[in-house]
């Protein structure tokens, strides 16, 4: 399901003030609702997402650490200035997936800068 950051446009009136309510997306503003699984790919969603100096990312891209990031449940850390090409956007809190040397992660843009 997306996140309220990545919710759809209203496919009636074009406005953002969509929700989600059960099955379905509902608009605010005109009342239209359609089922969430009408919109499959994230393109039609809208995705978005930009890296630590607003730089829009795109899938493939190269991104590198801006600061050093604890790896959860491991005693590694990846290092500032880290290089990791080919990522993948996906929806959700944490917006990239990408293979580093610790292995397949999904991090937050916030820290990422486009290199």
């Amino acid at each position: 399901m997306p996140t309220s950051d990545h919710l759809p446009k209203c496919p009636a009136c074009q406005e953002d003030m969509t929700y989600p309510d059960g099955e379905n997306f509902v608009c605010a503003q005109c009342g239209h609702e359609w089922p969430m699984t009408a919109l499959v790919d994230d393109d039609e969603v809208g995705l978005s997402v930009k890296d630590a100096n607003g730089n829009v990312l795109a899938d493939g891209d190269t991104v590198t650490l801006i600061k050093d990031l604890k790896v959860k449940g491991s005693s590694t850390t990846l290092k500032v200035g880290t290089k990791i090409k080919g990522i993948r956007l996906v929806a959700g809190d944490h917006e990239v997936d990408c293979k580093t040397e610790a292995g397949n992660m999904l991090l937050k843009a916030c820290f990422l800068k486009k290199a």
